[in-house]
This record gives structure tokens, C-alpha cells and sequence, in this order.
């Protein structure tokens, strides 16, 4: 199993869950951009399951240096790769903050899991799963950036998913919707709309294991979100969401 994202909370926990329901894989690829805290969770698979795992370093916001990747081979690939960044009202004009957001969760994110996607391919098997967001749905003032690139993602990976299919590749598009992870630390979160990581894996875990291609992690989600998507743009324009 390749996972990108190796420090989010709900990678970390699909893992365990895999591994908890049986699942077993020669290697573990962490593919990370904090060495240390991936560094305590390989640990930690390996002293519970007895699950080997390699460290792999990457920085979305430089080059890429895919060499790295050469020898890595698996039918599972799993992303949680993600940036949230400033919103609108501290950081639409801060061109650093705008480039960043895109780059971690679009324009660099999508070459790597392009690389990995072709060697699935070239094996007519395999299985990828990517965390996207709600904010993709529709363009709100509060985080219209950051919503961008999710949108922008959401769209790659259902062309992704159409473009895989005749060649036995699945392509798992993930909405979690609000999250109580580090990412969200701090942000005023209605408990009721709010997954942990576990419940995101649980329900993320199932949904692999039933080849489902768009997955709310709240079922909720996709009631308030189609609700959003259908408000009248004479009428959403004026709105502060």
C-alpha cells in the first residue's frame, strides 16, 4: 500500500484499519513530508501488526524528483495529501498562501498520482483512493481557494476513475466533510456535521471494499451539499456561506 499523506490523521487510521481487518501487504510505502511524526507511526505498525513500512520524503511545494518512487510498486494507493491554508478574509490576496494551497492539493498532487496511476494501469489492476473535500461542491466566499482545488481535484479524479475503468483500475473519490484533525484545530465545528478519523476510515474502509465511487463520510454531507449546488446563484451570491 502507497499512502501520500502519511501524517493525516485518517490515513494513518485507514491503515490501522486495514491491518486491524486482516489486510496484509509485503511493504507499506509512507510517503510523507515530516519525516519525525511519520517516523512514530511506522513504529507503532510495527511493534501492533508486525507491518514493515519504507519513508519516503516529499515536498509538494518544490520539484518533484520522481526517482524516488522507481521501485514502488502496489494495487493500492491511498491520498490524504491536503492543505487547508488561510481563508478568504486573511489570505485571498496572498499569493504565497494561494500557490501553496493549489499546489498541495492540485497541481503537484495530480502528477504524482498520475505516475502511480500508469503503473496500475500497465497492470490492468489496482485501486486508488483519494481524499477530496465538500468545498469542492460549490464556491463559497469563506474558502473559495482552498474550494478551487478541491473542486479542480474532484473533477481529475472522476475523469480518473471514467478514464481507469476499461483497464480494471478503481478510482474512489472520498468527501469527508468536516474533519476533527490538525488541520481544523481551533475552527468552530458543529459536532453533529463532525467525522473523527476513525469513523472516516471505518466508513472509508467499507466503501473500498464495496468499489463505491463517490463516498460523503457524514451521509448528511450530500444532503447539505446538494442543497448548496441547487440555491440560485442570484440568490447564493448573497449569502455568506
Amino acid at each position: 500500500m502507497i499512502i501520500l499523506g502519511s501524517t493525516s490523521e485518517v490515513a494513518q487510521a485507514f491503515v490501522e484499519k486495514a491491518l486491524t481487518a486482516g489486510e496484509k501487504f509485503p511493504k507499506i510505502y509512507l510517503v510523507t513530508s515530516s519525516r519525525e511524526t511519520t517516523e512514530r507511526f511506522a513504529q507503532h505498525i510495527d511493534v501492533k501488526f508486525l507491518q514493515p513500512s519504507e519513508i519516503i520524503e516529499l515536498d509538494l511545494t518544490q520539484e518533484i524528483n520522481y526517482s524516488v518512487f522507481e521501485n514502488i510498486d502496489s494495487d493500492l494507493l491511498f491520498c490524504a495529501t491536503g492543505y487547508l491554508g488561510l481563508g478568504t478574509e486573511d489570505g485571498l490576496y496572498d499569493d504565497k498562501n494561494t500557490e501553496k494551497i493549489i499546489d498541495i492539493n492540485y497541481a503537484k498532487l495530480v502528477p504524482v498520482i498520475n505516475y502511480f496511476a500508469k503503473k496500475m494501469e500497465s497492470k490492468r489492476s489496482g485501486n486508488i483512493i483519494a481524499l477530496s473535500s465538500v468545498a469542492g461542491d460549490r464556491g463559497r466566499q469563506s474558502n473559495f481557494i482552498y474550494g478551487s482545488a478541491k473542486a479542480a481535484f474532484t473533477a481529475y479524479l472522476s475523469g480518473l476513475r471514467n478514464y481507469l475503468f476499461p483497464q480494471k483500475v478503481h478510482v474512489m473519490t472520498v468527501k469527508p466533510g468536516f474533519m476533527e484533525t490538525k488541520m481544523t484545530e481551533g475552527l468552530p465545528l458543529n459536532p453533529k456535521l463532525t467525522a473523527t478519523p476513525k469513523q472516516a476510515a471505518e466508513c472509508i474502509y467499507k466503501a473500498y471494499k464495496k468499489q463505491k465511487n463517490i463516498v460523503y463520510v457524514l451521509p448528511i454531507w450530500r444532503l447539505i451539499m446538494l442543497i448548496i449546488i441547487h440555491i440560485p446563484e442570484f440568490i447564493f451570491k448573497k449569502l455568506k456561506l
